[in-house]
């Protein structure tokens, strides 16, 4: 027989808050259960049975298509079911999704009248699911002791956490529920673990807008912006994060201020690692998680995907690419600016998760935002702005190279296709955003046109950073300002909803 926490019944809730306080107790007993027993296994005891604690779960059943819509959510996307059946989802991490699950249950409540219910799941928690930040312990056994750990607990099982319901081919058994949420909460404990290894953060840190970058320069003025935004008592932002979880907190900020971070500002600052990890990220914190979190991913379209895989599990408001890229007409200059409107995939990163077939649509508030902010940054409009950025088609390769394949057939494709720039990345951006309906954008700065001869020289390269990333990045983060102000809601289009689309945003 399993070791495991006392059962909890699942129980029917016309409260959201009361629906996520189960979810929270539920979820709490189980990793207190987790940690006890792997304590005791580390210290040699026999356990009494195979070691299991599940997930929580919401479930919801509706009968009827129509649904009570309250006019504040007339326009939402999302917070209702397809139609008439049973849905549900396994829960992890309710004290660090707290406000979205909240406001997830407050619209299945609000759109269907009808009670919600909590309760466990037949879904185990792996034992590495549970360990808490800093947790360390099973480094302390020997050989022959972690490899038991497989007959004494649940370890985890990718079968039970892959993205068919994000790439719309998952399909429910005869019997089973349909689907609440495009991730399972094994799902997203495997990404919150990887964030924490690709970007050196913790994911508690992330904020609701995430710029991406393909070149250290731009983390380098980001770094000092985040910086300068700590020594002004009057910023918006509440604190800046460094890879190793350094933190700075805002000047005057008064230890145990209210910041909606409960004590993870008064905590340890952490430690800078030795080495950066592969995509370091960085955070400047807005006590609503409306900040800014800039990731640079390096160069390629497979960090580009796998950053992405893990970052959409935390549901950002928006994710947009700064950086650079070759121009492909004769008419561009360096350090003309690039607003993609469409992209030719020659990526091939997720060329099974989603067809080449499926378009790739711009979403226009994302589109105005950016461009505003090009406006609002360089001062110039109307047709001047038009002197300085290009609207257009962004092709991505996976070949750094590819002027050197022969036949130009390449080039002949991106004529056909009436690209304006090529990258590495922005287009495995974008169609990662579509898949998993996370709103995108993408500018990009014009450094070298390799068709026309004119190739980044040491020099002119330094001359050319030196003259554009500060206010390229300027014109992001100002980006991020427009949209902020708009609101969350006007962002999550009906574009990147499917036909039988789940309910959690």
């Amino acid at each position: 027989m399993p070791y495991m926490p006392t059962f909890v019944a699942p129980a029917r809730f016309n409260d959201a808050a009361a629906a996520l306080e189960q979810v929270k107790s539920i979820y709490q007993g189980g990793l207190a259960h987790l940690r006890e027993s792997m304590l005791r296994f580390v210290a040699g005891e026999a356990l009494p049975g195979r070691v299991r604690a599940c997930y929580p779960f919401v479930r919801v059943h509706t009968h009827t298509v129509s649904r009570h819509t309250p006019p504040a959510n007339a326009g939402l996307s999302y917070g209702f079911v397809a139609g008439p059946g049973r849905y549900e989802t396994t829960l992890t991490r309710p004290d660090l999704f707290s406000r979205y699950y909240l406001d997830q249950f407050r619209l299945l409540l609000e759109n269907h009248q009808v009670e919600i219910e909590v309760g466990t799941s037949t879904q185990p928690i792996p034992i590495h699911f549970s360990f808490a930040e800093n947790d360390h312990i099973e480094g302390t056994m020997s050989e022959e002791r972690r490899a038991l750990m497989r007959d004494v607990f649940d370890l985890p099982d990718l079968g039970v956490m892959d993205d068919g319901i994000a790439n719309g081919t998952y399909e429910a058994q005869a019997g089973e529920a349909q689907p609440l949420s495009l991730f399972t909460a094994a799902r997203v404990d495997y990404s919150l673990h990887r964030l924490r290894h690709y970007t050196g953060t913790a994911p508690e840190w992330f904020q609701n807008f995430v710029l991406f970058t393909n070149y250290q320069f731009y983390i380098d003025e980001f770094v000092r912006l985040g910086h300068e935004a700590m020594a002004d008592e009057k910023s918006e932002y509440v604190a800046f994060i460094e890879p190793g979880n350094v933190i700075t907190r805002r000047r005057g900020l008064a230890a145990g201020a209210s910041t909606g971070y409960g004590g993870l500002l008064d905590g340890s600052q952490g430690t800078a690692p030795p080495r950066l990890p592969q995509m370091p990220a960085y955070h400047l914190v807005r006590e609503d998680c409306s900040g800014i979190s800039m990731v640079n991913i390096g160069v390629g379209p497979a960090n580009a995907k796998t950053i992405t895989d893990h970052i959409a599990v935390l549901r950002p408001h928006a994710w947009m690419m700064l950086g650079h890229c070759a121009g492909l007409r004769n008419a561009q200059q360096l350090g003309d600016y690039v607003l993609a409107h469409a992209y030719v995939r020659e990526d091939h990163v997720l060329d099974e998760e989603l067809p080449l077939w499926v378009p790739i649509p711009a979403l226009s508030e994302i589109q105005l935002a950016l461009e505003k902010a090009v406006a609002d940054v360089t001062r110039y409009t109307g047709p001047d702005l038009k002197k300085i950025m290009r609207t257009g088609t962004v092709a991505s390769t996976d070949n750094r190279n590819w002027e050197l394949l022969p036949g130009n057939q390449p080039q002949r494709r991106f004529s056909q296709s009436r690209a304006v720039a090529l990258d590495m990345e922005s287009a495995t951006i974008a169609a990662n955003g579509f898949r998993f309906r996370v709103p995108y954008g993408t500018l990009l700065c014009v450094s070298d046109k390799p068709l026309h001869g004119e190739i980044k020289l040491p020099g002119m390269a330094n001359h050319f950073y030196r003259e554009r990333v500060e206010q390229h990045l300027r014109i992001g983060m100002r980006a991020i300002d427009i949209l902020r102000e708009q609101g969350s809601t006007r962002l999550h289009s009906r574009k990147l909803r499917s036909f039988a689309e789940v309910a959690f945003q």
